[in-house]
């Protein structure tokens, strides 16, 4: 049984974890993004959580605190600038856990665990939700306004494009019509 037993021990001594917590999160913040095993994820989910919050103040004392833990001062400075100033206004929830299988040789779980405002392939901005409440009218007819608005700029620059083909077409056919011969200027203009 595992009562009040909050620590992951991975199979290490205390201070083996400790470092490769240390090395694992310096790598995350250099790279974004790691590959590594689902109960070493959720371990580095609890290390580095609360650096990131700390790292949202900049003051000597919060450096010197992550450098405590992460041992690595690019790393601290990585963090303190670039990554501090992408989760400002973020409340938790730095990172990310997703599941990749399993791996082939021992066949551990595996996961990529990453920074969630560094990645671009996922959406950061969420859709509107649609209201479902009775009698929600505003909702609905702003809706409707947002699209008609749409609708109207779409056709506006269909009508503009189709304007102007025309034109181009009719300096097509005069260019083409209008013989390039030897002719005088009073020639030109009985032919036209």
């Amino acid at each position: 049984m595992r009562h009040g037993k909050k620590v992951a021990h991975l199979g290490r001594t205390n201070t083996h974890r400790k470092a490769m917590l240390a090395n694992m999160a310096s790598s995350l913040i250099e790279h974004k993004r790691i590959n590594t095993t689902v109960a070493r994820a959720k371990a580095l989910k609890t290390f580095i959580e609360p650096l990131i919050t700390r790292s949202k103040e900049d003051s000597t004392h919060n450096r010197r605190i992550a450098f405590r833990e992460l041992r690595d001062k690019f790393a601290v400075a990585e963090l303190f600038r670039t990554i501090s100033e992408k989760v400002g206004d973020r409340p938790g929830g730095y990172t990310r856990i997703i599941k990749m299988g399993n791996r082939l040789g021992d066949n551990a779980d595996m996961a990529l665990i990453e920074l969630v405002d560094f990645n671009e392939v996922y959406e950061t901005a969420k859709p509107k939700k649609k209201s479902r409440r009775r009698g929600s009218k505003k909702a609905t007819a702003t809706e409707v306004t947002e699209t008609a608005t749409e609708a109207e700029e779409t056709t506006e620059a269909v009508d503009a494009s189709a304007e102007e083909a025309p034109k181009a077409e009719e300096a097509k056919e005069t260019a083409v019509d209008t013989p390039e011969t030897d002719a005088t200027p009073d020639e030109k203009n009985e032919a036209e």
